[in-house]
């Protein structure tokens, strides 16, 4: 675990194979923290707060800075500890997974040179300032993206940091903090230790220490963050789940919007919280549809993540493996069309947590495929028979992270947006951007991250009455 500016040995004992999912073979092995190795990152992080949180914002700036550029000449390191350890294809973990966390870095770094953290209100002095002492508790299916979206407003804000990653992708973690330590942040000031939620992550949300807990993860383990939490009344960032719907409009080009939906819900081998996981298309043009998404999942190469022309790797575990396949079958059992994909591997690979891409079609709402997130290469088609129905199908969640509309009327699709109850909405495929605040509704969560939502959102608001006359 690296506590107080230094790499020290665990009082935890128990050790964990980390598990390449394309080969099924361990790749490494760590040392699990336990309760007492939380309390005491807990404590350097606490005993660091009152200098780290009065320093300028050129002190921070300047660390930030130091980040980026080791960031940046790590790049490829980065890329090849998140394919080895969750299987994303080499050339995707460097473009999108290792390129997100340069990115929110570099964000950070804008956003920062200009946060006005005081600002005068009439006789008032409103001042921004850190939340305090950050627990923060990150994924395995974005692991940099979710650090630094994390860790770097946590920075920015003038907070102290501990970090649990998922233990299942603890390597880009490992290599993170090499890189924060390279950048010489005071000691106690960043924290990292691997650990299982119900040790590490429990004792981070129960400690009276701790102001603030950031949690990404699936909607049961940020329910338990918050009850844990609840004694100490402290904040609780929550990105979690969701089921995220794709409403192909009339007037949208079906061929398009079809191959772009598959596409980008196979993305990541489907492991992605906002991934558009149920397309909605018109009653009308559903057997259209399911022809285009058929030719479509035919062209995705699923394999080696180490081959440049494999489209997608494995999923992460056996674990997530198993729960994929049940619920492909429970959907075939509720009476879906299976368009495409099913059970077991693809063809030709006997090893590996590989998912054969899969489509349903004719779902309805009721269904189990319809409503529990899958987190895996399998997309759900729904009919609608006009547009209120398209938007009743689509709030029919208890999730609301992520919507997406295709339409060949722009004022078209802004007019249905408003009506998605949902953290994010994206029209006709726009390009994701670090700069747009990321959170959800409902059950998936609380909060927003990203950009100078995120900064907000680490910080406390306090009013000085009185700062500019004299009584």
């Amino acid at each position: 675990m690296y506590c107080n500016g230094q790499w020290i040995t665990p009082d935890g004992r128990e050790q964990m194979d980390v598990i390449n999912p394309a080969t099924e073979q361990p790749c490494a092995r760590i040392t699990l923290g336990n309760a007492r190795d939380t309390e005491r990152a807990i404590r350097a992080a606490r005993a660091a707060f009152p200098a780290w949180s009065m320093t300028d914002r050129a002190t921070r700036l300047a660390a930030l800075e130091r980040i980026v550029e080791i960031y940046k000449r790590r790049m490829k390191d980065m890329a090849r500890a998140i394919s080895l350890e969750m299987g994303s294809p080499l050339t995707r973990a460097y473009d999108s997974q290792a390129w997100a966390g340069m990115a929110h870095l570099e964000e950070m770094v804008t956003v920062l040179r200009d946060f006005p953290f005081e600002e005068r209100r009439d006789d008032m002095l409103i001042v921004h300032e850190a939340v305090g002492v950050t627990g923060l508790i990150t994924p395995w299916n974005w692991p940099m993206n979710q650090i630094a979206c994390k860790v770097a407003p946590a920075l920015a804000a003038g907070c102290t940091i501990i970090l649990k990653p998922s233990e299942v992708a603890p390597l880009s973690a490992l290599l993170f903090t090499e890189i924060l330590d390279e950048a010489g942040l005071p000691p106690g000031v960043y924290n990292m230790l691997n650990g299982t939620g119900p040790e590490v992550g429990e004792a981070m949300a129960r400690s009276p220490l701790v102001d603030m807990v950031s949690i990404t993860g699936s909607t049961r383990a940020g329910a338990a963050v918050a009850r844990l939490a609840a004694d100490t009344v402290k904040r609780v960032h929550q990105e979690l789940g969701g089921k995220s719907p794709n409403i192909i409009l009339p007037d949208a080009d079906l061929e398009q919007a079809v191959a772009q939906g598959v596409r980008k819900c196979f993305s990541n081998s489907g492991q992605s919280c906002d991934a558009p996981t149920r397309m909605l298309v018109p009653a009308a043009r559903m057997e259209e549809a399911l022809d285009i998404a058929r030719r479509t999942a035919a062209t995705i190469r699923v394999g080696d993540p180490m081959d440049p022309e494999v489209d997608l790797g494995p999923v992460v575990s056996h674990l997530q493996f198993d729960r994929i396949q049940t619920l492909i079958h429970k959907g075939m059992d509720e009476g879906a069309t299976l368009v495409c994909g099913g059970p077991g591997r693809p063809d030709g690979l006997t090893c590996g947590y590989y998912v054969r891409p899969t489509i349903f079609g004719h779902v309805t709402s009721g269904m189990a495929i319809a409503q529990e997130e899958v987190f895996g290469p399998v997309l759900v088609i729904m009919a609608y028979d006009n547009e209120e129905h398209a938007i009743q199908i689509a709030n029919d969640t208890p999730y609301g992270l992520a919507a997406y509309i295709q339409s060949g009327d722009l004022s078209h699709a802004r007019h249905v947006a408003r009506y998605l109850r949902a953290g994010n909405v994206n029209i006709n495929g726009a390009p994701w951007t670090v700069a747009a605040p990321f959170g959800g509704y409902g059950q998936s969560g609380n909060g927003r991250e990203c950009s100078v939502y995120g900064l907000r959102d680490f910080m406390e608001i306090k009013a000085i009455l009185g700062y500019w006359t004299a009584s």
